[in-house]
Parts: C-alpha cells; sequence; structure tokens
C-alpha cells in the first residue's frame, strides 16, 4: 500500500480547517494540523521527511509568526517544497508576493473544494518529480 503524501495544514479558522481537513482526506492525502506558525514550525522540526507540502494560511492572526515565515521556514528545509497560500486579503500585492515565492497555488478565501483539489495535484506532482 502506497504511503499517504503528508500535507501541513496551517489554519487558525476552525470553519476553513474542516474543508481543508475534508478535502486533503477525500483527495487522498494525510493532513498534519498546525492553528499558529509556531506550532507548524515545530512539526516542521520533528518530521523534516515526513510533510512533503504546506497549505498554510497567510494572516494567521496569533503568535508571532505568519504564514510567509512557515514557508520560509519549509523552503529551508527543501528550495522546492510545494507551497499553497490561503488569504481571505483581495490585495494583489500579496497575491504577486505569493507567485514570486514560486507557490504552487494562491487561493482566495473563501474557496471551494475543488479549487484546493487542483492545488493539491499540482503539489503532488511536484513532489513526486
Amino acid at each position: 500500500m502506497e504511503d499517504l503524501l503528508v500535507v501541513l495544514v496551517v489554519e487558525n479558522d476552525e470553519s476553513i480547517l474542516s474543508i481543508v481537513e475534508a478535502t486533503l482526506t477525500d483527495g487522498g492525502f494525510e493532513p498534519a494540523i498546525a492553528s499558529s506558525g509556531e506550532q507548524a514550525v515545530t512539526l516542521l522540526k520533528g518530521s523534516k521527511s515526513k510533510c512533503r507540502a504546506l497549505v498554510t494560511d497567510i494572516d494567521l492572526g496569533q503568535g508571532k509568526m505568519d504564514g510567509w515565515e512557515v514557508a520560509k521556514y519549509a523552503r529551508e528545509i527543501d528550495p522546492a517544497f510545494p507551497i499553497i497560500y490561503m488569504t481571505g486579503s483581495t490585495d494583489e500585492t500579496v497575491r504577486g508576493r505569493a507567485l514570486q515565492a514560486g507557490c504552487v497555488a494562491f487561493l482566495t478565501k473563501p474557496f471551494a473544494p475543488p479549487a484546493l483539489d487542483e492545488a493539491l495535484m499540482a503539489a503532488k506532482r511536484r513532489t513526486l518529480s
């Protein structure tokens, strides 16, 4: 049996988290959940080879770390670490920064699960290539 691809999810909004977690599970991924940037980095440190992609909210609203910083840490582990950013912001400079950072996808909340599915498939292709 093939191991599930572990995707680290960093989200502090329970309603969004439940959608992301269900979408991951339905898509055959194993979610690892963190509600803060600090918790996410702890998970990355503890399982450097286990987490293969990151889905992170940019503005986590609590703690000192935001999604940008979590992504930066993930890229220190692996420069090609697939990252999917989520945000409620409609500011185009945020989207531009995410795209410049080489993200797999940029999702504006609220988004439909098929948009996340597509982003996850792109992340999976990137991790297995």
